[in-house]
């Protein structure tokens, strides 16, 4: 049985040191009218995924922009909402 590479869909954010990672879109969903995505760290040519990030997202045509979510409630009933659907 031969192995598929998937392709994933990568974007840029800054941690809190300032450091620029690069992230891989695992998932998305839409909860209370906005679009979000789950995503996972890139390290190297692998995906780490033992933690999941949620951020919201803007999609414009095919390109998209993401932003964390920095109210700890809203981000609570966020993850809640992605976890039910599961």
């Amino acid at each position: 049985m031969s192995e598929e590479l998937q392709q994933y869909v990568t974007f840029t954010v800054t941690d809190k040191e300032g450091k620029e990672v690069c992230m891989a879109v695992m998932d998305e969903f839409d909860f209370e009218n906005k679009h979000y995505v789950v995503s996972a760290l890139v390290e190297g040519d692998t995906i780490n995924e033992d933690g999941m990030y949620i951020y919201r997202a803007n999609i414009d045509g095919g390109d998209f922009t993401v932003s964390k979510i920095t109210n700890k409630i809203d981000y609570e009933k966020v993850v809640k909402a992605y976890m039910e659907m599961e």
